[in-house]
């Protein structure tokens, strides 16, 4: 879900609707600490920390000294102003939008047959009600990309074909192509590749940090991306084997005196080496250091509260040895606040980091369906093994198992994995068999509802308003083209304010062939009467 859309479920206190927030740059918090128990109040624990990123918020630390950590965040920046040319926008790329979509962008092979060419052709459709679900409201179109690829050669020749497409699981349900060959649909699977953002500073240069979520912001950023195949190796290719052994603390049986302190805490405190063991948790609310000793707390589930009654604690390489359970009053775990009554049951397992995420990844996917009940759930779109896969990739390449772990990710807190791999973008493939018989042809089409890209509202840019389109005519794509052309079609609602292809409706020129020696086309649009 892009901000468009989140920007009107704000104001609802939806764990489901906060936790697509996570795949917008964000405020996030410099370090982990228990929640302050204010937070536990709120009804369902509101938007609070989930959209803070979990275990960063203030906390009194082991030793009840002085807070280390502190607060800021980052808003995009006002983009008005238009970028240089090949830096994502300016006169040859269009506007740099707060919020960019990604380009439509040309059907791959993974063979390089030799004797095969294509024709595409790529219709942008502004009939109100393509926007998913029929709404009558004039966001976003309806895209077909059609293509005709000729066999020049004496022999048949067989190819799988990969449609790509920029989004995420989350908007899966609304973005996934259809594709046909001959007329005739076609079943197609999914690949996905990893997070294709990166990640910024908390508060920028003057000091940096890898806390916050970054996004692609334009066209030079996917180029870059995908033209020299790497990315696409990664999605065909197989995923993170995890069979290290590790050791499970799972807590049950919860009890506090709820009536008393509604922000009843629980914290587990350990001593660790940490050359020698890696600790991951699932269900925790916050995490002290004191040297080397570490506090993990969580809030003692009452049944109200919406989080997960699932709590592990995982370490990988050596075991943690003894540890301390105590009780607190509230989430801030200070010295002095300690209080009885509170207590669970820990068991103790030996298991693989792979049976552990594939269990969380299940708890995961059935708790997003419950709080999501009636509604469009990610999971009814996104193969189960597709989105295990892609949360271990997360884990591996950007996490505590990767050689330089991101800020945001280095605590170990899988609930953060797995949470935002729904919601991150990245660019996904339909794979599908397509034959062209020996001197005759073959057409190809894929259709989809394709997002825009547009700055926020209220956020002052001149650009308020606007949706921009792009077009890359070759990225990733090993097809040798002979033509291309793109078409305009509905546009009684609509208004072209900026373009590179040339299209001129008041004089009939909705339609036209295009430079096969030119990358990337943009245009902007704005819907009449807003």
């Amino acid at each position: 879900m892009r901000a468009e859309r989140l920007f009107r479920a704000l104001g609802l206190v939806d764990p489901a609707l906060v936790e697509e927030a996570l795949a917008l740059r964000r405020r996030a918090w410099r370090r982990w600490a228990a929640m302050a128990a204010c937070l536990a109040l709120a009804a369902g624990l509101g938007f609070g920390w989930l959209a803070a990123g979990g275990f960063r918020g203030d906390g009194g630390g082991m030793s009840g000294g002085a807070d280390s950590g502190s607060s800021g965040g980052s808003a995009p920046a006002d983009s008005a102003g238009a970028a240089e040319p090949g830096e994502g926008g300016g006169p040859e790329d269009g506007i740099s939008f707060m919020s960019y979509a990604g380009p439509v962008l040309p059907l791959a092979t993974v063979e390089e047959p030799p004797g095969l060419t294509a024709e595409r052709t790529v219709t942008w459709d502004f009939a109100p009600g393509a926007y998913p679900g029929g709404e009558p409201r004039q966001w976003g179109a309806a895209v077909t990309d059609a293509y005709i690829l000729r066999n020049g050669t004496d022999a048949d020749i067989t190819v799988t074909a990969l449609y790509p497409f920029a989004g995420s699981f989350g908007d899966l349900a609304e973005i996934r192509p259809w594709a046909a060959v001959d007329g005739a649909a076609v079943e197609a699977e999914l690949y996905a590749g990893p997070c294709s953002g990166g990640f910024q500073s908390t508060f920028g240069a003057a000091e940096p940090d890898t806390m916050n979520l970054d996004t692609l912001d334009g066209w030079a950023e996917y180029r870059a991306l995908l033209e020299d195949g790497a990315y696409l190796e990664q999605a065909l290719g197989p995923g993170p084997v995890l069979d290290m052994p590790v050791t499970v603390y799972e807590f049950s049986d919860f009890a506090a005196p709820h009536e008393e302190y509604q922000a009843a805490t629980q914290a587990v405190s350990f001593a660790v080496d940490e050359d020698a063991v890696k600790i991951l948790t699932y269900g925790f609310n916050g995490m002290d250091r004191d040297g080397n000793l570490r506090r993990y707390s969580y809030f003692v589930p009452d049944g109200v509260r919406n989080e997960p009654e699932l709590k592990l604690l995982v370490a990988l390489g050596e075991d943690i040895g003894d540890y301390d359970l105590r009780g607190y009053r509230n989430g801030g775990c200070h010295p002095g606040e300690e209080i009885e009554g509170v207590s669970c049951s820990v068991t103790r397992s030996e298991s693989t980091l792979d049976a552990v995420l594939d269990r969380l990844c299940r708890y995961y996917e059935e708790r997003y369906g419950l709080s999501r009940a009636g509604r469009e759930n990610a999971f009814d779109a996104v193969p189960f093994t597709l989105y295990r896969r892609a949360a271990a990739e997360l884990l591996v390449q950007y996490g505590v198992l990767s050689g330089g772990p991101m800020d945001r990710y280095a605590d170990g807190r899988l609930d953060d994995i797995l949470a935002e791999t729904v919601y991150q973008d990245r660019v996904l493939y339909l794979s599908f068999s397509v034959a062209v018989p020996a001197g005759g042809s073959a057409r190809v089409e894929c259709g989809l509802w394709k997002e825009p890209s547009f700055d926020f509202g209220g956020s002052g840019s001149e650009n308020e308003g606007l949706q921009g389109f792009g077009l890359a005519t070759r990225l990733g794509s090993r097809l040798e083209f002979t033509r291309q052309s793109a078409a305009l079609a509905n546009l009684e609602n609509v208004e072209i304010t900026g373009q590179s292809f040339g299209f001129d409706p008041e004089n009939g020129v909705t339609g036209l062939e295009l430079d096969l020696e030119r990358e990337y086309y943009y245009l902007e649009i704005r819907p009449r009467g807003e």
